[in-house]
């Protein structure tokens, strides 16, 4: 093909640039190929095979001419475009495309095809590297009006059809001139977008996985004297038996010190001479770029950086941080932290505390997430208090690269993980953290505790974007997704104990059992509180003994009118009238035994001044088998069971445990095998133990509604005009509309919102009296008169609104009223609009917020709502079962069903309103912003009063762009 004539130069378009994970884990830079690439292009093409080159230039192609080389390094951006995948600055895979016309001549706009070919050098082959690049240069292509792919590949070059066909992009494949010939539409498709976010799931799940297994560790910055932050992680490193290598690593070590605690000792990365793959970093953050470029230079595959001194102290510190992490990824690796506490993952084979926690947690069946150091020792040291057991932990201090959304994707795949727990400070993607808990959900529980959520701003070293949604709609965006929204870190061991421990519960239905009617009240009350269904409680009477609950508990536990028991307990009176509570091991074996027999529900037992019972359930069982079971022996009661084997040789990757299959039913106990129990929780208060158990019902209520997802009705498909709205809203963001939009007039927002089947009642303009009355001639009697100035709109507690005007001279009396009191007509901008049947006034508004998408809010029209935040949010497109369960959330919600005697409204009317109103925020993006304010809900029909929309060109969105890491 010949090179098509030189174009002027376009701009270097920096925003192509991306830091992506690959398959392995590792991180490569994709960026444009500049004149300045020349050398980089001819060492790459001299690394890579004779056979390599032969598929892509189909002929042997030893060496790059001058003119190849000028070819393939000088592009316009637009017809001519080339990305390079870079490890340490050299190239490790290219692509390019150009344009041509319908006879594959090189063609400028608007011809909509390309031709496209890739070269991967040998060694970074099967590295997920052209998949990557592919959804780059897709998206430059779209980005440039190109539309579709052309590419012509030799039959045994497998590999690049492979990369092609699994794409998921819609394609045509022939067979021309002894090569293959394909054909792909740029468009995304749900199935491309599915290949795509289950490729960024493998790979950011193992770039996690790589550094929570290393098979050796160097720790630099370990002090020659005991003490000391490096040195505190080189022996905690040691105490907890870690399993691989390690070495220490110090550059003022001189003379003959060669080790540090039995560690070979070196001054340097380089000096080791074996492969490192996880360093952990304790230097002052002045001395972290060389450490960084030593680890780098020889292949150390992630980092832990525990300095401090970035984005907490400021701009320079901000700076600081992002050059550590573009120095960090362009050598390929990942980085937590800085200003990090340390990783831990209790894995058998592993063992391995990289962290400044003395004493590591027991194996267990729990991951923890944190980006606060101080709150990760307070974590570990409640988890371990309560006997509770650790898979996995982190803690990303400023988060600068490896976040909760990172983890989650880990801990979706883990075996050895059944709960997720996650202490956030920030979140950088909202939008991408709904999608990944909403999956991760779905087979196991994701427990989240949000600090600084009423700063107004991301806490010191927390570079992320701004969001305007408000802290409330993003919780209720998370418990959308399946998330456990708990407010302190005491309530997430809480609910993490029994979500580790004990099975879903099947409904909202407690038992309440003990000897103390007092404490058995309590909880009964705190029951309701959290909106369960608690049956009367069954007092044991203070003299009842361990004999007499493990009875009560079994009974409890056998009788179908419940899903989980609650068991209270305080300090018996024993045989010679003094009080007992020492032997709380006779007790617990009591307890375990009876829910060992009855294992399907959860039990959680309340205690008062029962220190001993508490200790003795939290030291009888872990979430981890015990060192001595023997593989396949049964568990013994009170004993987790063990984490499954991954599956030996070749074969599909290993199934989270909890995940849902046929053979296990999803509220089976996610801390026991059959024939054994989990943990049981104890609380030392009623409103702990009750808050947890109501997490644990709503989220299973939302696992197995999940199982079944909701629908949009398909009459909405078939009563809306999508193409004439398209072109509506193309009409006048053709015009000069600035970025921040243009709010519709009153018209224009009416034909738009008719298009989707949403009709607003008319309100005609009356400047004067006599207007009004021509206006209500036009309408008909009963009419409202009503102000529209944006200081009394939707406020009819100042008095800008008169209804039910029947007359004509009603209506000039309250014109007259109106305007005495709250101005001149020409402030006031009154209308006169038909009189709506009574019924409840209400609020449906979308908004598109940059981090987190559309969102769909419902609420009660008044004063009293928004004082009390009374909102209910959605992420759109909502579903029928959305809309519903929106609707009945509110606190308010009895007034649409017929509260204290009055009429039950038509809910059916405004669920459809709902989902109309969603389905035309997600059908068109540029529409920003939709208020429907008021809609009054009769009991028959709805009447949309009053309504705004605002277009303005769609925000970028980042969901549903190729994969790349943020970059703050």
């Amino acid at each position: 093909m010949r090179t098509p004539p030189e174009q002027s130069e376009h701009v270097y378009p920096a925003h192509w640039e991306a830091d992506v994970v690959l398959r392995d884990g590792g991180t490569a830079r994709i960026r444009p190929i500049t004149t300045d690439d020349a050398e980089r292009l001819v060492s790459f093409y001299e690394q890579v095979s004779d056979e390599s080159k032969y598929y892509r230039f189909f002929a042997p192609y030893p060496r790059l001419s001058a003119k190849d080389v000028h070819r393939f390094t000088h592009h316009d951006y637009v017809d001519r475009v080339g990305l390079a995948a870079t490890v340490n600055g050299e190239f490790i895979a290219t692509v390019r495309y150009d344009r041509i016309n319908e006879r594959g001549l090189p063609a400028t706009a608007p011809a909509d095809e390309a031709e496209v070919a890739f070269l991967v050098q040998d060694a970074h082959q099967g590295r997920g590297v052209a998949s990557a690049l592919l959804e780059h240069i897709a998206a430059v292509a779209r980005e440039r009006d190109i539309r579709r792919f052309a590419a012509e590949v030799l039959p045994a070059n497998s590999k690049m059809i492979k990369v092609f066909t699994d794409a998921g992009y819609t394609q045509k494949r022939s067979f021309e001139d002894g090569a293959v010939r394909l054909h792909l539409d740029l468009e995304p498709t749900d199935r491309s977008l599915a290949v795509q976010r289950a490729r960024e799931q493998r790979a950011e799940a193992r770039s996690v996985q790589r550094l929570l297994s290393p098979g050796s560790v160097a720790v630099i910055g370990a002090g020659r004297a005991p003490g000391g932050v490096g040195r505190t992680v080189l022996r905690n490193l040691l105490d907890g038996g870690y399993t691989g290598r390690t070495y220490a690593v110090n550059r003022a070590l001189a003379g003959p010190v060669d080790a540090l605690d039995g560690v070979p000792a070196f001054r340097s990365v380089a000096d080791i001479g074996e492969p490192v793959d996880l360093a952990v970093v304790a230097v002052p953050a002045e001395r972290v770029p060389e450490v960084v470029d030593d680890c780098g230079e020889h292949g150390v595959q992630g980092l832990v950086v525990l300095s401090a001194g970035y984005a907490e102290q400021g701009a320079e510190g901000r700076a600081r941080q992002r050059e550590l992490v573009r120095r960090a990824r362009s050598y390929g690796m990942r980085v937590i932290g800085p200003n990090a506490f340390g990783v831990i993952n209790t894995a058998p084979g592993v063992h391995l505390n990289a962290s400044l926690a003395p004493h590591p947690p027991a194996p267990g069946r729990i991951g923890l997430f944190t980006q606060s150091g101080a709150i990760g020792i307070a974590l570990l040291s409640g988890l371990h208090r309560r006997g509770a057991g650790l898979s996995s932990f982190i803690s990303a201090g400023n988060r600068a690269d490896v976040s909760g959304n990172d983890f989650l994707q880990y801990g979706y795949d883990d075996p050895d993980t059944d709960v997720v727990l996650l202490y956030l400070e920030s979140i950088g993607n909202p939008r991408k953290f709904t999608r990944l808990a909403r999956r991760t959900a779905a087979v196991k529980p994701v427990v989240v505790v949000k600090g600084a959520r009423h700063s107004g701003s991301a806490p010191p070293g927390h570079a992320v974007p701004v969001t305007r949604i408000p802290h409330a709609t993003v919780s209720a965006l998370l418990r959308q997704a399946g998330v456990i929204r708990v407010d302190t870190v005491t309530e997430l061991v809480d609910a993490g104990l029994l979500l580790a421990g004990q099975p879903l519960p099947a409904g909202p239905r407690v038992a309440i059992l003990g000897n103390s009617e007092s404490l058995g009240l309590l909880t009964y009350d705190a029951c309701l509180t959290e909106g369960l269904r608690p049956l009367r409680p069954r007092d044991l009477t203070t003299a009842a003994t361990p004999e007499d609950f493990r009875t009560a508990l079994a009974q409890a536990l056998e009788d179908d009118a419940c899903d989980a028991v609650a068991v209270t307990a305080i300090p018996w009176v024993g045989e010679n009238g003094v009080t007992e509570s020492a032997d709380g091991g006779a007790l617990a074996d009591a307890l375990r035994a009876a829910s060992a027999a009855s294992p399907a529900k959860p039990v959680v037992v309340v205690h008062v001044e029962m220190g001993a019972l508490a200790d003795a359930l939290a030291a009888a069982t872990g979430t981890a088998p015990g060192p001595d079971a023997a593989p396949g022996a049964p568990a013994p009661p009170g004993a987790a069971r063990p984490a499954p084997a991954p599956p030996a040789g070749p074969g599909p990757a290993a199934v989270p445990r909890n995940r849902t299959d046929p053979g296990r039913d999803v509220d089976a106990p996610d801390g026991a095998e059959a024939g054994g129990i989990g943990r049981i929780p104890a609380y030392p208060a009623a409103e702990r133990a009750v808050r947890a158990l109501a997490e644990a019902v709503r989220y299973g209520q939302w696992r197995r509604q999940s199982a079944e997802p909701g629908r949009v009705p398909e009459y909405i498909d078939t009563s809306i005009d999508e193409a004439g709205a398209a072109a509506q809203i193309e009409r006048v963001l053709g015009r000069e509309v600035g970025e921040r939009g243009i709010t519709l007039d009153h018209d224009a927002a009416l034909e738009l919102l008719g298009r989707y089947g949403i009709p607003v009642r008319p309100a005609l303009p009356a400047p004067g009296p006599d207007a009004a009355v021509a206006a209500a001639g036009r309408l008909g009697y009963p009419v409202a008169l009503k102000t529209t100035a944006p200081h009394l709109r939707h406020r009819p507690d100042l008095g800008g609104v008169r209804l039910d005007l029947a007359t004509e001279g009603g209506l000039r009396a309250a014109y007259a009223e109106l305007t005495d009191a709250l101005g001149k007509p020409e402030e006031l901008q009154p209308v006169v609009q038909a009189m709506a049947p009574r019924g409840v006034d209400t609020v449906v508004r979308a908004a598109i917020d940059p981090a987190v998408g559309a969102v769909l809010s419902f609420g009660l029209a008044g004063a009293p709502s928004e004082l009390l935040g009374d909102t209910a949010h959605r992420l759109v497109p909502a579903t029928d079962r959305d809309v519903a369960e929106q609707i009945r959330s509110i606190r308010t919600a009895p007034l649409l069903f017929g509260w204290r005697g009055s009429a039950p409204v038509d809910t059916p009317a405004l669920e459809e309103l709902l989902l109309r109103v969603s389905r035309l925020v997600d059908d068109h993006p540029e529409i920003v912003a939709v208020a429907l304010e008021p809609v009054v809900v009769a009991p028959r029909g709805l009447s949309v009063l009053g309504a705004t929309v605002r277009l303005a060109p769609p925000p970028a969105r980042s969901d549903l762009g190729p994969r790349r890491l943020p970059s703050y």
